[in-house]
């Protein structure tokens, strides 16, 4: 397995490489990040003009400022920001740690629901359970994620209103003056990832448990899960360790596969209840024309979706002894 996991790291690498070039042209391509210092009135001197040109490395050939970028990584060199007070790589990490915290609970989240709802629709199959389990799944896939956020976020505004009191915390990944103590400062974070997960959670789960449902009635009609009935096991121990663990399998391939749609609806969700995360990060770098700023994102979400790649695949053997990685 160790050798399967190196083999696929090696072709993740050109992957890697194609991406961030392709990104790299067009982000450096499709504005000058020099336009708000050269429209300004009174214009700077061209003294000004030309240091900052020098800074960013607009002085350079365009494959030239790639190469210089991509050496730079292995150092912890992002390249200079159009933000000349703004480290990339420390802003990156701060604001990562945010947005994965959404993601990955939001991701557990959606997974529980979807590998309970999709079960039991399964098991009872056309009944009304089915049936609105169905309706409540595409319900919440036919949604936009930015209007279920908004939807969220003004049903937590009324609510707080009617009780006269903050309860659900609709602004902020965090409050403006945390607690210090661990624990209050975990619940107010706590507090603030609620509306921001349930959205972020209910749009992926939709999908999710509609791969589940069809995954777990073809294994229930499969003949080892009719062999396993005829040998008199319990319905619980055939569902649980024979129908669920390879029905587990698809849903596995399509969460890994789904991760780049969950990043992008953490910067719509993000927008919406205005974190300070990868998704703010991301909308100011390409609003101020900052390529260093943009590739550092791209990097970052990149290496993130190809692990999460791997993952899925070595998870493949742990669900199915079957499957042997030579």
């Amino acid at each position: 397995m160790l050798a399967f996991a190196l083999r696929r790291i090696a072709v993740s690498v050109p992957i890697l490489l194609i991406s961030t070039f392709v990104v790299f042209m067009l982000a450096s391509l499709s504005g000058n990040p020099l336009n708000d210092l050269l429209f300004r009135n009174p214009p700077p001197p061209p003294q000004v003009i030309a240091l900052e040109t020098e800074r960013l490395r607009l002085d350079e050939p365009l494959l030239q400022r790639y190469w210089t970028w991509l050496t730079g990584i292995f150092t912890g060199d992002f390249g200079p920001s159009v933000n000349s007070n703004l480290d990339i790589g420390t802003e990156v990490a701060g604001r990562f740690v945010i947005t994965m915290r959404l993601i990955v609970v939001a991701m557990l989240v959606a997974l529980v629901l979807a590998v309970v709802i999709g079960v039991i629709s399964a098991v009872k199959q056309y009944s009304k359970t089915d049936y609105t389990a169905t309706f409540l799944g595409f319900l919440f896939l036919a949604m936009p994620s930015f209007w279920l956020a908004i939807l969220l976020k003004q049903a937590g505004i009324d609510f707080n209103n009617a009780v006269d009191e903050q309860i659900v915390y609709t602004i902020g990944d965090s409050s403006v003056n945390p607690p210090e103590d661990f624990w209050p400062y975990l619940g107010d974070v706590v507090g603030h990832m609620i509306l921001p997960t349930i959205s972020l959670a209910l749009i992926s789960y939709a999908a999710w448990s509609r791969y589940q449902r069809a995954a777990m009635l073809e294994v229930m009609n499969s003949d080892y899960v009719r062999l396993a009935r005829a040998k008199g096991l319990s319905r619980r121990r055939v569902m649980v360790k024979h129908a669920l663990r390879n029905a587990l399998i698809p849903l596995t391939t399509v969460t890994a596969l789904d991760l780049a749609a969950i990043i992008s609806g953490a910067v719509v969700t993000e927008t919406v209840f205005q974190w300070r995360g990868m998704g703010d990060l991301l909308l100011t770098a390409i609003r101020a024309n900052d390529t260093y700023v943009v590739m550092a994102w791209l990097l970052v979400t990149a290496t993130v979706v190809i692990g999460f790649n791997l993952i899925a695949d070595l998870l493949y053997a742990v669900l199915d002894p079957r499957i042997r990685y030579a």
